[in-house]
């Protein structure tokens, strides 16, 4: 077997978060989400729907759609992590589930505004997000490996997240430079769209889909160059029985894992409360303050350099005073975040009222973009860090499973908690309500959270 140092896989390993974010920068929030919206309401009103009783169901399809997603997930995670920590090998699954993350994307290329198909868009987008998740569970349980140093990891998933965040921001300045046009018909670089993309048909944002496969495929390169699997004595093949068993072993045995169980527990709140935050910051830019896809993909630009930077400072922060309190603190700026925009509209900020046409709400909205990107970066990559001193070190992959499966297991309740805001209010503002309960219960739960946890490692 070819020796790979530990600086090439460590670099290999980043290429993953290069790699896949544009699905979360260019599909889940910025570019794709407000589309599916957009397309979606024009043709509910289309069908005689009241425009903003279309805004608000179209949010509630987007809600419910993630909502099944997220319950797949859920379901398979923590199974497939077992079966593999059985097995000792991860890389057969990153390739599975990196097949779907591109056939899922590629597919949005065929969701034109003529022939528009709720049910096409989101089985698609579903299936690639059902890639990226999986195939995110089975690289972060790399993370152990990569440094004994248990306070090295913390600057190491920092990193990798800021590396996983310039990607986005370079992939979402190709797209609105080159691809997305404005009201002009010409790209915020002045160009027409490449390739003769037609406006008219909306193929210069359906492009979006392949352009984010074709950007995965690419990039997942040097990961499979530099990632191997450490060899497992006596590991099983992949048997779906023995990964069960395992894992039902590990579930009974969470209650003597108190911090663990807590861990879960906090963490399923959370970083739901966050996944709503960016899923519908998109649409929530769109219908309430209604900019269009280049100003949102703008906000987007800001929103994930902001991450960077941030994922890097928190990142040394993590490795000097652990993932706690950076956690804590990030909980803490989006719980103040949401209150925010869901005080934004159009003739107001915080409740106060401003003139007509007056920029300051969106000044204040991409302030909150900074915030969000910021203080959502350093929460998920300390968050990973977490996970890896509060798991079975020995069960790794499944650790990440639970972890997959306790942030995918309510990953259907901030959607449909929104959605369900938005049908019953018909307000897309007040349908974002349901984060920052989900926030502040998160918080509330780490009060049982060892920083070490439970598992001698």
């Amino acid at each position: 077997m070819t020796q790979i140092n530990a600086r090439k896989r460590i670099w290999g390993w980043y290429f993953f978060d290069w790699a896949s974010q544009p699905y979360n920068t260019l599909m889940l929030t910025f570019i794709f989400g407000p589309y599916f919206a957009q397309t979606a309401t024009a043709s509910l009103v289309e069908g005689g729907m009241d425009l903003s009783a279309a805004k608000a169901q179209a949010q509630a399809y987007w809600g419910y759609g993630l909502a099944i997603a997220g319950i797949a997930i859920a379901i398979l995670a923590p199974i497939l992590g077992a079966v593999a920590d059985s097995s000792g090998k991860r890389l057969p699954w990153v390739s599975l589930f990196s097949l779907l993350y591109v056939v899922g994307s590629g597919a949005l290329w065929w969701t034109a505004p003529q022939d528009f198909s709720v049910l096409w868009a989101l089985f698609f987008f579903g299936i690639g997000l059902i890639g990226m998740e999986f195939a995110t569970i089975f690289t972060n349980a790399y993370l152990p490996e990569l440094s004994p140093d248990p306070a090295e990891r913390g600057r190491i998933s920092g990193d990798g997240w800021a590396f996983g965040y310039a990607g986005g921001v370079l992939a979402l300045i190709i797209m609105i430079t080159l691809f997305q046009s404005g009201s002009s018909g010409k790209t915020m670089a002045g160009l027409s769209p490449l390739f003769g993309l037609d406006p008219a048909t909306r193929a210069d944002t359906r492009v979006v889909g392949p352009l984010t496969a074709i950007w995965f495929a690419v990039f997942m390169v040097p990961f499979f160059l530099y990632t191997r699997d450490t060899p497992k004595p006596a590991a099983a093949r992949y048997r779906l029985g023995k990964g069960l068993t395992d894992l039902v072993q590990t579930l009974r045995n969470l209650p003597r894992h108190p911090s663990l169980l807590a861990y879960l527990g906090s963490s399923m709140f959370y970083r739901d409360a966050l996944n709503g935050m960016y899923t519908f910051g998109g649409l929530y830019a769109s219908g309430v303050l209604e900019w269009s896809i280049q100003e949102i993909g703008i906000f987007g630009i800001l929103a994930a350099i902001s991450g960077a930077i941030f994922c890097v400072i928190g990142g040394r922060v993590d490795r000097r005073v652990g993932p706690m309190p950076v956690i804590v603190f990030c909980c803490i700026i989006l719980i103040f975040t949401a209150c925010l925009i869901i005080s934004l509209t159009p003739t107001s900020v915080l409740g106060m009222t401003v003139a007509d046409g007056s920029a300051l709400p969106d000044i204040m909205f991409y302030l909150a973009g900074a915030l969000i990107g910021a203080a959502g970066g350093a929460l998920q990559a300390s968050s990973r860090n977490m996970m890896t001193r509060q798991g079975n070190p020995d069960r790794m992959t499944e650790s990440f499973g639970l972890y997959a499966l306790s942030g995918k297991a309510t990953s259907f309740i901030a959607p449909a908690l929104i959605a369900i805001t938005s049908d019953i209010t018909g307000s897309q503002r007040l349908g974002i309500t349901p984060v920052v309960g989900l926030f502040i219960i998160g918080l509330i739960l780490l009060a049982w959270v060892k920083p070490n946890g439970d598992f001698e490692k």
